[in-house]
């Protein structure tokens, strides 16, 4: 793996200054991860508690005040600066991020969006997002563990990594997979985002990196981590603040792992490097960020991995088994630039702007296998796509808070641009083998048989697709009787023009061979009912024309795009806050046109509806002293509709179970050792079935992790915390999806241990 390149990361701590003050009655408190703060209703200040003294009186404890300016907390139409404090437990954060409007809390939003934070990561050891979103009953990882890439399935429709924001911005995230060194909050809002968004997420929903700021406090903090079987991973977290009200912030995180994963064959190599700076006074705050990861990774998993049509699903092998070679390999690089300012004209009112690009190059040479008997026969093809991935946003905007009367108004307007350019090419004349294999006695061809060095490299490539998105967007939400009642009306027209390219060798190279330009208004309205404090009942009804989808490499038409599609999401729901943790559940249906590659034509399509309807109930929060619970149940129903000559009406979708469960645990054990935590999840997901016909099923399955965190101060008055879990427990082989196609095997048993230290 030596000689292809690192690099190094970053993440980070929000810190407060604190002014501790005595209080002769209740009011606002105190410090994140305060005893007294955590026990509130979330969205609402921490209050001090009443304690009886001795002689009968009644005093308070000593409490502390956080304003906003001394924590780092943007006003309420701002959004630069530290995130929503954590909710009990301080496993996800009381409010999110709402795109255009900005932070809200969980019980003030009418949609169903959950933020983990940097804690929960660290407590979890997650490598990438899609270790986080693991917490979350309706995500599903749809790629291998040990590919190149992270994909998801929310609530039953597909959201690959492409269409991950950071900091709210579009197209510039790593496409492949995101790193989550230098990420404070990983935000799910679930359901089309078209308003919020601007249109570039998927349907099923959004997934939204938060930055780490640094905090008022220093932070100094290195952790060194051990993954089965023979990974090293250094991360130093580093952020501090500067200037006579501590204006300046600076926040770098790096990190660098290398090592055999538990895969046989699969080594990896991954370096990031995050800087972040930041800059807030009374009314101006402003934000940098950089970052650069390089992901190089030997004998990878291929996402593409089918299976022959009319024939049985065979058993999941072993999950060390791998079927690729030694010499296989995906090497990428990934840098990124995004700021972000905003001012406060009025009290109430901010202007801001916001834009960033990135670029990612990959230069692999991988297999993907089709199985063609029950008894895991397959043939395995060798490929090679060396690609460029540029992208650019930006962003304008204000919000505003103010009355009319006895209505209270969130006006926001706002407009966004983000385009994404994709080259590739060069490499359809050169022949590679295919050759015959099986699944669980994998055929690796000899380190030399390939000659790569002649490979084209990513670079300079023609350019494949180009994707250009516009909009506008308006909204208001107005509240009456306390804002118990809070109705949102808004809209965003969206333009999408989308272009694709002929990438033989002159004179075809650069010809348009495929064109859509594209604009429509889509509609959304929200609405949240609160009759008593602690419970909101809400509901929201959302369009968005969204991007069309591409005929994937494998396809006999790759490369084919589609016309873009408007989907449509009715939803209702009800949240209750019970102080100390907190339950949702919530109803919807979402109707999308559906695209697929047929297994016996292998042509990619966009024919009929998919309909999918379902229930989610959650839970999070701190329910019993010492006892943190996070996770939740979904039950889908996903059908299909209006699909060419009724032939699969009323089927499910492939690659989508009727229910699913994530519950994650912890449980303190102060009378064994103080500061010492069991942990524990457990991940089902039901039966799927693979092809439209619902011929070919995928049985279910269920994931066991265990760990243990002890947290404890060391011999020179710094904190340690020591973590040590064990993923897939008793070592269950499975296919964890059966999405869009292709299978993905499970990841095997792997170790993961870890030590923390402050300085």
């Amino acid at each position: 793996m030596s000689g292809r390149g690192f690099g190094l990361a970053g993440s980070g701590l929000a810190g407060s200054a604190l002014v501790g003050m005595s209080l002769l009655a209740m009011v606002p408190a105190a410090a994140e991860g305060d005893e007294t703060r955590r026990r509130q209703p979330a969205g609402s200040h921490a209050y001090a508690q009443l304690r009886p003294a001795p002689s009968g009186t009644v005093t308070l404890d000593e409490v502390v005040v956080e304003g906003p300016r001394s924590a780092g907390l943007p006003p309420a139409t701002g959004t630069v600066g530290q995130p929503p404090a954590p909710y009990a437990g301080g496993q996800v954060g009381s409010g999110a991020r709402l795109g255009i409007l900005g932070n809200r809390s969980f019980l003030t939003t009418p949609f169903n969006i959950t933020g983990y934070t940097a804690k929960l990561i660290e407590d979890q050891q997650a490598r990438s997002v899609a270790d986080v979103v693991q917490n979350d009953p309706s995500v599903r990882n749809d790629a291998p563990a040990f590919s190149e890439r992270d994909s998801y399935f929310i609530r039953g429709f597909s959201v690959v990594n492409l269409d991950t924001a950071f900091d709210g911005l579009f197209y510039i995230a790593n496409p492949r997979r995101s790193f989550i060194e230098g990420i404070e909050r990983v935000e799910i809002l679930k359901g089309p985002t078209a308003l919020l968004n601007g249109g570039t997420g998927r349907i099923g929903g959004t997934i939204n990196l938060i930055p780490k700021r640094a905090g008022n406090e220093p932070l100094t903090r290195v952790t060194t981590t051990y993954l089965s079987d023979s990974q090293l991973w250094t991360h130093l977290d580093l952020g501090r603040r500067f200037g006579p009200n501590k204006e300046w912030g600076i926040r770098f995180n790096g990190s660098y792992r290398q090592g055999d994963t538990a895969l046989d064959k699969n080594e990896i190599e991954v370096g990031v490097a995050a800087l972040g700076l930041d800059y807030r006074t009374d009314r101006f705050r402003a934000s940098i960020d950089l970052s650069h990861s390089t992901q190089n990774i030997t004998a990878p998993t291929s996402l593409f991995n089918a299976v022959a049509p009319n024939i049985a699903i065979p058993r999941t092998p072993n999950g060390r088994i791998n079927t690729a070679s030694p010499l296989e390999y995906i090497d990428s690089r990934h840098n990124m630039a995004a700021g972000r300012v905003e001012y406060d004209i009025l009290p109430d009112t901010t202007i801001y702007a916001a834009g960033g690009a990135s670029r990612y190059n990959e230069d692999f040479l991988t297999s993907s296998y089709r199985i063609t008997s029950p008894t895991g026969q397959a043939t395995n093809t060798l490929a090679i796509q060396p690609q460029e991935i540029q992208g650019y946003t930006g962003e304008v905007g204000v919000r505003s808070r103010f009355r009319t009367g006895f209505i209270g108004h969130e006006l926001t307007i706002a407009a966004t641009a983000a385009m994404n350019e994709n080259y590739r090419g060069g490499f359809n004349a050169i022949a590679l083998p295919s050759f015959t294999t099986n699944i669980y006695n994998p055929v690796h061809l000899p380190q030399n048989s390939v000659a790569t060095i002649r490979f084209p490299r990513s670079g300079g490539r023609p350019l494949f697709t180009d994707l250009d998105t516009r909009s506008i967007a308006v909204s208001d939400t107005l509240s009456i009787a306390g804002d118990r009642v809070q109705l949102t009306l808004g809209g965003r027209y969206q333009s999408i023009v989308q272009k694709g390219y002929d990438t033989r060798p002159l004179p075809s190279q650069g010809t348009v061979t495929s064109r859509y330009d594209d604009g429509r208004f889509s509609p959304a309205v929200g609405v949240v009912v609160r009759p008593i404090d602690k419970l909101s009942i809400y509901g929201n009804y959302v369009e968005a024309l969204e991007v069309g989808p591409t005929a994937p490499a494998t396809a006999i038409n790759s490369g084919e795009i589609f016309a873009p599609v408007v989907s449509k999401q009715m939803e209702i729901g009800a949240k209750y806050d019970f102080g100390a943790f907190a339950m949702t559940a919530s109803l919807f249906e979402i109707r999308q046109p559906n695209a697929f590659t047929d297994p016996t034509t292998n042509r990619f399509s966009v024919s009929g509806l998919q309909v999918n309807r379902g229930v989610e109930f959650t839970i999070f929060g701190e329910p019993i002293e010492g006892v943190r619970l996070l996770g939740g149940v979904t039950f889908l129903d996903a059908e299909l509709d209006k699909t060419l000559g009724g032939r699969f009406n009323g089927n499910t979708v492939p690659g989508v179970a009727k229910t699913a469960i994530n519950l994650y645990g912890e449980y303190d054990m102060p009378w064994l050792a103080r500061g010492l935590t069991l942990t524990g999840r457990m991940v089902y997901t039901g039966a799927t079935f693979y092809d439209q016909a619902n011929t070919q099923k995928v049985p279910d399955w269920t994931r066991f992790d265990l760990g243990l965190r002890y947290a404890f101060t060391g011999p020179l008055g710094k904190p340690v915390v020591l973590r040590a879990n064990i993923e897939n427990l008793f070592d269950k082989a499975y296919w964890a999806s059966s999405a869009r196609g292709w299978l993905a095997a499970g990841a095997p048993r792997t170790f993961v241990v870890s030590a923390q230290v402050d300085f």
